[in-house]
């Protein structure tokens, strides 16, 4: 399934486009015609990214800044669209953040924040946005889970969980989706060069060491085959030989075994 033709009123949502995989699934989405709505916190960067895809591509972009942990603002993404005179034909839940450590140590407002941007923004937005893609017959959603989702996580428990539910959230949904013209695809990456590590307080050492060389991917190789994915109609999308083998291997090894190998491993435990 092709995603929905660009056409001047129609957009691209795009969250968490300031950085990483995010600004290039906007690209790789502007490559192929599709205008682009940038939502972030961060608006300056926005307004670079926009500007940049606009010249490049020639296609209309937008810009909404938004704090996606606030019901509010993400309640408002749609109604400024509207009066812009754009209908959101393809949304792709991007934005993410991941607290680290135990939870016995954890802070609750960090990991509330990190609840209601992995998992609570992605309900609401396909709760706004997929009833008027069913309506209209032709939609696309690309959800961005991780391959953290095949199995808990120690050291990033609520993490681990939330990826877990988009990974179910997308798959019940897509089911649900048969038939209407709306497709609804979940990407799953394993390692990705970005600034995420950073955020979630890993030091270049730890993240290097964490899991083999040849796993890790550039944000431009998982973006492209994400969007390649979405335009296939794949229900899960895993890029690179590697994460995907590992995602298989996660998901079946029994978890007597696995957990206390992920424990000892993870750098967030380590003492």
């Amino acid at each position: 399934m092709a995603l929905p033709a660009p056409a001047p009123d129609r957009t691209a949502i795009v969250t968490g486009a300031s950085s990483g995989i995010g600004t290039e699934l906007a690209r790789a989405l502007a490559r192929r015609g599709q205008g682009v709505t940038l939502v972030a916190r961060r608006e300056d960067r926005l307004r670079e990214l926009a500007e940049e895809l606009a010249k490049a591509h020639q296609v209309r972009t937008e810009v909404i800044a938004a704090d996606l942990t606030d019901e509010r603002s993400r309640a408002a993404i749609p109604t400024e669209l509207a009066a812009r005179g754009l209908t959101a034909d393809i949304l792709v839940n991007n934005a993410g953040l991941s607290t680290t450590g135990p939870v016995a140590k954890s802070t609750p407002e960090k990991e509330l924040a990190m609840i209601r941007t992995d998992v609570e923004a992605v309900v609401h937005l396909c709760s706004l946005l997929v009833p008027g893609m069913v309506e209209r017959g032709r939609g696309a959603v690309l959800n961005v889970a991780s391959t953290a989702a095949f199995q808990p996580l120690p050291g990033q428990a609520g993490y681990g969980g939330s990826k877990a539910f988009v990974l179910s959230y997308t798959q019940a949904t897509r089911a649900e989706l048969k038939g209407t013209g709306v497709t609804m695809s979940v990407l799953c990456p394993g390692p990705v060069e970005t600034e995420f590590a950073d955020v979630a307080g890993f030091t270049d050492e730890q993240t290097s060491n964490a899991l083999p060389k040849f796993m890790w991917l550039s944000a431009h190789e998982v973006a492209e085959t994400a969007i390649e994915g979405l335009e296939k109609g794949k229900g899960v999308v895993i890029p690179g030989v590697g994460n995907r083998v590992g995602a298989y291997v996660a998901h079946v090894t029994p978890r007597r075994v696995l957990l206390p190998l992920l424990a000892r491993q993870h750098p967030a435990l380590k003492t």
